[in-house]
């Protein structure tokens, strides 16, 4: 079976890439890094990748905001690239910094390649979040994911607030473009901190756009891809890691469309 080609793309200042690169790789995909400098120069081009992932970090320091630069980047020089990559189907996922910078060029929420319609604040808290919360994934236009996973996140993000005015909020969520939401020890969704780490507005943890195959979301699934990466492991019975159903919903998806 052929496996699927996955494009974790690189930036100065990504930090997560490696841990993005053995998620999609344990997930039965075939990972390979490429710099946006290789898709500029054309010496790598997306044509030849199903998957295009997006790994958090801090692309170019976060000069100006999270993901701004990146965003630009892609906008700027590989706009009529990523349209094809998407018109003909392929997926993209964006965690972290790659969220942000998917929301910084307008491909998501709503697939408005180089307008912004939402954005993602600094968190309520004043802070940097570094800790685990609970996410519960929700019946949505997503093409790959299933609704009804709740599990253990990492988070890790200065500016994780998903904001937008009011009229774009009720269109995300009457589009059915929350994927995930922060959620409480009872499963339901909360404005609580810190539960809700950034104050999220109806606490949106990720979304996807109209086409349901593009996906953002801030918490860090690759981060519990085995189960000892779990501070709990020991105390609590995992059958399998959290975050690991992403990744293979995704492998599994491209596979089916081949």
């Amino acid at each position: 079976m052929k496996k699927a080609n996955v494009c974790i793309l690189q930036s100065d200042g990504t930090n997560c890439d490696n841990e993005l690169f053995y998620a999609f790789k344990k997930a039965g995909g075939n990972p390979e890094f490429v710099h946006v400098n290789e898709l500029r120069d054309k010496s790598k081009s997306l044509k030849d990748f199903d998957i295009l992932a997006l790994p958090g970090g801090f692309s170019y320091g976060d000069d100006i905001a999270s993901g701004k630069i990146l965003a630009i980047e892609l906008i700027s020089f590989l706009k009529e690239e990523i349209k094809k990559f998407r018109d003909r189907g392929g997926l993209i996922i964006g965690i972290c910094n790659g969220f942000q910078t998917l929301v910084r060029t307008g491909l998501l929420p709503f697939g408005n390649l180089g307008k912004m319609d939402a954005t993602l604040d600094s968190n309520d808290s004043g802070h940097f979040e570094c800790r685990w919360i609970d996410l519960k994934s929700e019946k949505s236009k997503c093409v790959f994911l299933k609704e009804g996973h709740t599990g253990h996140f990492a988070v890790n993000h200065g500016e994780g607030k998903f904001f937008s005015t009011p009229e774009v909020i009720k269109k995300v969520e009457d589009e059915n473009l929350v994927v995930f939401r922060y959620v409480d020890a009872s499963g339901e969704p909360t404005q609580e901190y810190p539960q809700n780490p950034n104050g999220s507005l109806n606490a949106i943890a990720g979304v996807c756009d109209p086409t349901g195959r593009i996906l953002g979301l801030m918490p860090h699934p690759e981060k519990f891809i085995d189960t000892t990466q779990y501070p709990n492991w020991r105390r609590e019975k995992i059958s399998e890691p959290h975050g690991a159903f992403i990744f293979k919903d995704m492998v599994d998806y491209v596979r089916r469309q081949k």
